[in-house]
């Protein structure tokens, strides 16, 4: 069974940068065909798919947040982290990793069920 586990500051600065790690358990992120995403959920709004790292190390953003976002990964450790750079209060969400990918990678359109395995997401406040 594969788990999947977030981790990082509950609390960041306006203008700071957002750093988040996704601990994988049970399946490497190596393994072929994953895709391992970071999704994000403010109050009151639906799901915002972010970026994703392919299993061979190629990564995809969302044209909305593509200039602020970049995800890298530490095979050594199976881990993927997401950076989010010059956060607002807008960015004030729980975020999520999970494994999979929306169902339109160019414009980010996608659902709960587009992913097959999350963690218990971790809530991010942008604040001074």
């Amino acid at each position: 069974q594969v788990q999947l586990q977030e981790s990082g500051p509950g609390l960041v600065r306006p203008s700071q940068t957002l750093s988040l790690t996704c601990t994988v358990s049970g399946g490497s992120i190596l393994h072929n065909v994953h895709y391992w995403s970071w999704i994000r959920q403010a109050p009151g709004k639906g799901l915002e798919w972010m970026g994703a790292i392919y299993y061979s190390g190629s990564t995809y953003y969302s044209p909305s947040l593509k200039s602020r976002t970049s995800i890298s990964r530490d095979t050594s450790k199976n881990q993927f982290t997401l950076q989010l750079s010059s956060v607002t209060p807008e960015d004030t969400a729980m975020y999520y990793c999970a494994r999979g990918r929306p169902r339109n990678m160019a414009t980010g359109e996608t659902t709960r069920s587009d992913f097959t395995y999350w963690g218990q997401g971790t809530q991010v406040t942008v604040s001074s």
